[in-house]
């Protein structure tokens, strides 16, 4: 049986709303994505930051949820540093309101390739989750989630066909992501509860 795991990497936020302390907001979202993959079944999950960044890990992950910590908080550093499993992805910490279904695509297709990557929702750089085999193709490049494109991870494939491109989500980066939020959507009570006032 395929072992595989997701990791969230707490990785530094660079925005939060008007109002709201950076540490308070990062700390919401963390809450609110890894309370989505305590949800997730058929795959083990962890939580990977820097050694600076263990306190909030430790804040906000379930009981008996592994820590991984990381020299710098890229995907690469985390896939780099997991070990035990045939398939890891890594996902950004600031998709509060991520269901758990982008996150089966970005794993699909590690069936036949050895790489794939989420985009983040709005055109602009940054991914929102990258799965690999392992171990790590040696062709594949450093990948920071914030600055990654797919088109960079493809250009660095033997094939372009090697990498495959799943489903875009947002990622809370800026005020025109905090609006597309759809209430409607289960879960992200931390993030809701803080843009609410509630917290």
């Amino acid at each position: 049986m395929t072992r595989r795991v997701v990791v969230a990497l707490l990785a530094p936020v660079a925005w939060s709303p008007p109002g709201i302390e950076t540490a308070r907001w990062r700390h919401a979202l963390a809450e609110d994505v890894v309370d989505l993959l305590a949800t997730l079944q058929e795959v083990e999950t962890a939580v990977a930051v820097t050694a600076a960044d263990r306190p909030l890990a430790e804040a906000v992950v379930w009981p008996g949820t592994p820590i991984v910590e990381v020299p710098a908080p890229t995907a690469t550093a985390v896939l780099a540093a997991v070990a035990g499993y045939d398939q890891a992805a890594v996902v950004a910490a600031d998709a509060p309101d991520l269901p758990g279904l982008p996150i089966g695509k970005l794993l699909r297709p590690l069936t036949s390739r050895p790489v794939a990557v989420a985009p983040a929702e709005g055109g602009g750089p940054g991914l929102l989750g990258l799965a690999a085999r392992l171990p790590v193709p040696d062709w594949l490049p450093e990948v920071d989630l914030d600055t990654a494109v797919p088109g960079i991870v493809r250009a660095a494939a033997p094939r372009p066909g090697d990498v495959a491109v799943t489903a875009a989500w947002r990622r809370l980066r800026g005020p025109a992501d905090l609006a597309a939020l759809n209430p409607a959507l289960e879960g992200w009570e931390a993030t809701r509860a803080l843009l609410s006032g509630g917290v």
